[in-house]
């Protein structure tokens, strides 16, 4: 169809159809139908309400001195030698008395020699 226009009811000239007429539409009751429910939206709000709780941590250093006392054992080893002589006085007579007893040797020295 060389030269057919785009319009359906024909091109004007007189042949084809004629442009229709359209009559009031004539509305039916309403229908209902089911209820469609979407997911809920979910909000969050949230409250802030502030509580001070104290904690203690207390502390305590004890400051510990200490002392050593080192106790240093010693062994010291001494030796010795005891040389034991043993003497005897024998008496093999009696002793001679130059001077008799009467007689005390001679005259007086001086100085009581």
């Amino acid at each position: 169809m060389a030269g057919a226009s785009a319009n359906p009811w024909g091109n004007g000239n007189g042949y084809g159809q004629t442009a229709p007429q359209y009559c009031a539409p004539q509305v039916s009751p309403t229908q209902t139908g089911p209820t469609q429910v979407s997911p809920t939206k979910q909000y969050v709000k949230t409250n802030v309400s502030n509580t001070e709780v104290s904690h203690i941590h207390p502390s305590h250093t004890t400051n510990v001195n200490k002392h050593m006392t080192t106790h240093k054992h010693y062994f010291p080893h001494t030796e010795s030698v005891v040389n034991d002589i043993k003497e005897q006085h024998v008496m093999c007579g009696k002793p001679h008395h130059p001077c008799p007893p009467c007689n005390p040797c001679g005259p007086k020295r001086p100085f009581g020699w």
